[in-house]
């Protein structure tokens, strides 16, 4: 009976050493991974290295943009932010060709700006009709079918124009609330006709939306002039900004839809009925911390855009493309889309037969400090996407671009 009781407490120490020593090890394990205090630990921020950013986006940033964003941070209901607010504002309009008073900057990326576009002007059973020729036209479609919409789709293949013989024909056959397209789609480089389709939409009593993210501060886009109801970009393409700002406009039609809407808005933090007051007035009515020096980026990008003048931004981009497609015409590489339909500031091009795409994208990346896109969807592996948006678009980038690209094929 003496023999098991000290076998017993003989194992049972044995078991408490072993657990000592596996703490005693996992906090010297924890320590090591999360040092405390440790003044030697390293920095990765200071591991950042630049890059050229040659993609479907973001594009090169302002310098002026850097320095706006390094200003000290002010209260987002401070009075003085309200008149950077209204700057912003005012400078969207002009970029916007609009004077739709409920014009301002979401807090998100352009993918919020659809989000607040759609459910503001969605309720469940609306028809919708969303006009596809490649892959954000799609992700419209993910959106209004979750807001209960009931969507057809006016389907072309990718990399084709839009037909509007098509578009007017299925206007006559049904009556829809809303009519989305995309101007500039990113995943071919086409430019589809906003204008004409903004023609027939208007005829029809429908809401015209247009998915500007790509294409605003980057050529022109007339709101107002093309009947345009609503609309939403992104901060981080045309306007050569960091991402993280959607601007959106809309008409007071699109306003008095949003007014006399049967179903409560969805979604409380993307509510334009709540956003307004905080974005418009001599009082603001408090709805969530907007990021000052985010705004502080936006303004100070839109004005470095309106001081060079839209019309040269846009001559600036066309030329850079005409500089880039002799270069590689050189090298054997072709555009995807017809000239007359492509985008002066994004540009698909085939990759060449026999190469491996990522693994060049990945060498541009690694060995010389440039980032261009590949292809989405089923241009997935057969195409780059290059970027010549706003700032981005100097000839020294399209040089430096040419040069490395050479050098990997």
């Amino acid at each position: 009976m003496l023999r098991i009781g000290a076998s017993l407490v003989s194992r049972r120490v044995s078991c408490l050493i072993a657990f000592l020593r596996c703490l005693r090890q996992s906090k010297r394990s924890a320590c090591t991974s999360y040092p405390q205090g440790d003044s030697n630990m390293a920095n990765l921020l200071n591991g950042i290295k630049p890059i050229l950013l040659m993609g479907p986006g973001p594009s090169m940033v302002y310098d002026e943009v850097y320095a706006a964003l390094a200003k000290p941070t002010l209260g987002h209901l401070d009075p003085y932010f309200f008149k950077i607010m209204d700057g912003v504002k005012d400078s969207l309009r002009v970029v916007m060709n609009t004077k739709n008073p409920v014009t301002f900057a979401v807090s998100g990326t352009g993918s919020a700006g659809m989000e607040t576009v759609f459910t503001n002007l969605v309720e469940p059973g609306d028809p919708v009709l969303i006009i596809v020729n490649g892959f954000f036209s799609k992700r419209m479609e993910e959106v209004a079918v979750r807001l209960g919409a009931k969507v057809d789709l006016l389907e072309f293949a990718w990399g084709n124009p839009i037909i509007l013989d098509k578009v007017a024909e299925q206007l006559k056959k049904n009556r829809y609330s809303l009519v989305a397209m995309v101007h500039a789609e990113t995943s071919t480089g086409m430019c589809n006709p906003v204008r004409e389709v903004g023609e027939l939409v208007a005829g029809t009593g429908a809401l015209f939306l247009a998915d500007c993210v790509t294409s605003l501060g980057a050529m022109p886009v007339d709101m107002d002039e093309h009947k345009i109801d609503a609309l939403y970009s992104c901060s981080q393409k045309g306007l050569s900004c960091p991402p993280g700002l959607a601007p959106v406009s809309f008409s007071p039609k699109a306003l008095e839809k949003i007014l006399t809407r049967k179903t409560k808005i969805p979604n409380w933090y993307l509510d334009v009925s709540l956003l307004v007051k905080y974005w418009e007035g001599e009082k603001r009515a408090y709805h969530h911390t907007m990021s000052s020096n985010l705004i502080y980026g936006l303004y100070e990008g839109l004005r470095m855009l309106l001081d060079e003048g839209l019309d040269k931004v846009f001559a600036r981009q066309i030329a850079m493309r005409k500089l880039l497609g002799e270069k590689l015409a050189k090298m054997g590489i072709s555009f995807l889309i017809p000239e007359e339909l492509r985008l002066p500031h994004l540009n698909v091009v085939n990759v060449p037969a026999s190469i491996d795409e990522a693994s060049v994208r990945s060498r541009l990346l690694n060995e010389f400090r440039i980032e261009i896109g590949g292809g989405l969807g089923a241009l997935a592996g057969k195409v780059w996407r290059i970027g010549l948006m706003g700032h981005t678009a100097r000839p020294e980038n399209v040089d430096r671009l040419l040069a490395a690209l050479k050098a990997c094929l």
